[in-house]
């Protein structure tokens, strides 16, 4: 069970904090000796591969406000520790971490990036 999003522009959505959104790669339906495999066979992987569409922000660090001097520029903005994932990475990720969103009839997940184990970074990948 997932959530259904109606909304066409994938630019409008917001990653909040550590999540990673995710498209799965779609699932073999053959095995190396050729034997087709069932439909929902691969969903029931504990461990997925899929290629990052977008990253959050970060962890927020919490503001250190001085107020022994008042002549610093104060921001307001928060702050934040990066994630190491970057949109086009392939990432390898834990399946029960993972919560299924369906954007514009396609089947996306949002995970944590405490459940991804490996990124793979190629600068050709899309060419």
């Amino acid at each position: 069970m997932g959530v259904l999003i109606d909304e066409k522009d994938l630019r409008k959505l917001i990653v909040i904090g550590d999540r990673i959104l995710i498209k799965p790669k779609t699932p073999q339906s053959k095995t190396k000796s050729g034997l087709y495999l069932p439909p929902g066979v691969n969903e029931n992987e504990k461990v997925q591969i899929g290629y990052v569409l977008k990253v959050g922000p970060g962890y927020p660090i919490p503001s250190i406000t001085d107020t022994d001097e008042p002549w610093k520029n104060r921001s307001e903005e928060p702050k934040y520790v990066p994630l190491q994932p970057r949109e086009g990475d392939q990432a390898v990720y834990l399946q029960n971490s993972a919560i299924e969103v369906e954007f514009n009839r396609e089947k996306l997940m949002v995970v944590p990036q405490s459940a991804i184990l490996l990124l793979l970074r190629d600068d050709g990948l899309f060419e």
